[in-house]
Formats: C-alpha cells, structure tokens, sequence
C-alpha cells in the first residue's frame, strides 16, 4: 500500500459521459492513465462511495449529475518540506499563503501534501473549497470557502473577472523592458504534451498587465496584473516577451521531469487579491509578506 489522501476526492459525471452504462467504465474512461481493475479492486475494497456515503459497485449503473467520491493513492508520496500560513480566517473565507512546490489540491503524486487537505487537518473543516487556484510551483494567495451557502457567491467573482490579482515574478532579462505597463493579449489553448499549453492564431481569450519594476544583473523584476485567469497565463505571457520566470521548467522550453528542487523555486508569486464582498459589499484585500528569493538580487 501506498501515501493515501486522508480526505476523499470527488468527481461528477457529466453530461459528456452519457453514453457509459457503469460506474466502472465512467471511472475507466474518466482517468485513462489508470488501469480498469485498479478501479474494479478499489470499489470491491469499499473505497469508492456515493454522496451518501454508500460503496458503490463496479456493475452500478452511471448517469450525469451522479457524485463518486473516492481516496487518492499514490506508491510514494512527495513531501513538502515548506508550511502554509492562514493570512484571514472568518465564517465565508479563509485566505491562505502557499509555499512553492505546494498544489492547492490533490493531484500528481501528492494526496495529503497539498494545500487543501493540510488546511482541513489544521482547521478541522472538511467543507472547505478553493474559490481558484495556482500553480503548484507558484506561491502566494488562495482563497478558500468556508460554508457552503455563500460558496457561490464568491465563485462568481471569479468567473465574472471581478477579482483584481497582483503577481511579482523575477525573469530572465536580454534587453531593456519598455517603461509604463505593457498590455500582453492572446488566444491560450491547450498544447503538447497535456500539461502544457501554448498561444494560437484567434480572438484573444487572455490579456494581462506588465510592468517592470526594476533591471539589472541580467535579471528583471515585473509586477503583473492578470486580467483573465488562464493556465499558465503569466509564465507564457512573460516567456513571449523574451523574459521567461528564472526556475520556469515549461517556458519557453520544456526541460525533462526532474525530481523538484527545493532550493531554486519558480520566481513567480500570487502578492494580493482584491474583491467587492458580495455579501458586505466592501472592498476586500488580502496580501502576502513573502519575497521572492531573487527580488533582492538588483
């Protein structure tokens, strides 16, 4: 037996999966990289359950909207050796700080190092629901849910664009960045291999804000200002302007899967969001106090 999550992962069948007949083939089908008896000896085990907590059987019939809840596992988990910090707690939100290297939930080979599962050990509530997310080697602000009532209030804001995000990242730097902010917009899809993405020919459905805040040593520090909430979004955005984020393993190249190292960190970090409380209808601003490694490096 493997690292297994201590809370249990979800997944919802939707409408794109109407042709499956069983739970076994929606899971089959829904998580190709896994193996179909894996999933057959999980559910025969009693780790595979309904939203009432029932297990549910390879041969149970599928349909959309069906909830299947069920353990994460993994041969050898990574550990994170780098803590979150809860930066505001209160009975709608919890706002929290997130190391590098850390993902906000389960994914990879990580189950219960993550920001999640280690936010509902330390605060006892497992209700708890990332409003967004960022990457696992970006640190910085995450806001999390609290109650379940007013989870969609604040899951809008984020849909609408209502959220103001602020990230510093320190870059490679070959040349002079023009003064003022800089408008970066372009059309973000999906590239090769999965976990990448790249920019395409099209409407633009990404736009950030640039500004470089200082130059020297060969190195820049740019403060940015993503107006869209794209994977990737930033590293690209800086990567096509000829200034990839120092530690970047994807942009502008791919380098091969190495374990990560800890000591050199991406030099990219979520500094603040900004928001109109939908319940309060107040300005809301939550920031962190880390600095990037490099920042002092001008």
């Amino acid at each position: 037996m493997g690292d297994r999550s201590l809370f249990p992962s979800q997944v919802v069948v939707s409408d794109s999966f109407r042709d499956v007949s069983t739970v076994l083939d929606f899971m089959e089908r829904r998580f190709p990289l896994t193996r179909r008896d894996f999933w057959e000896n999980r559910m025969k085990q009693g780790l595979v359950f309904d939203n009432t907590g029932q297990p549910v059987a390879p041969d149970e019939p599928c349909t959309p909207g069906k909830r299947i809840f069920y353990f994460r596992e993994v041969q050898q988990e990574i550990k994170v050796p780098f803590t979150e910090e809860i930066l505001h707690h209160d009975d709608h939100l919890l706002v929290a700080f997130k190391p590098h290297f850390l993902p906000v939930t389960p994914s990879g080979r990580y189950v219960n190092h993550c920001l999640l599962n280690r936010l509902k050990t330390t605060t006892g509530n497992g209700q708890l629901t990332p409003i967004h997310r960022i990457d696992r080697e970006t640190a910085g602000v995450v806001v999390f849910s609290v109650n379940p009532e007013t989870r969609g209030l604040y899951q809008r804001l984020f849909m609408e664009g209502a959220m103001k995000k602020s990230y510093e990242a320190v870059t490679h730097s070959h040349g002079l960045f023009p003064e003022g902010p800089v408008t970066v917009e372009n059309r973000i899809v999906k590239g090769e291999p999965f976990f990448r993405m790249k920019t395409e020919p099209g409407p633009p459905n990404a736009r950030s804000l640039i500004c470089c805040l200082k130059q020297g040593n060969g190195l820049a520090l740019f403060r940015i200002e993503p107006e869209t909430g794209k994977k990737h979004q930033i590293r690209i955005h800086l990567s096509g302007l000829g200034f990839g984020i120092v530690n970047d393993s994807f942009y502008p190249v791919l380098y091969p899967e190495q374990p990560p190292d800890f000591r050199n960190p991406l030099q990219l970090l979520a500094r603040s969001i900004a928001f109109r409380d939908p319940l309060t209808q107040t300005v809301r601003e939550f920031r962190c106090s880390a600095q990037l490694a490099l920042a002092s490096s001008f």
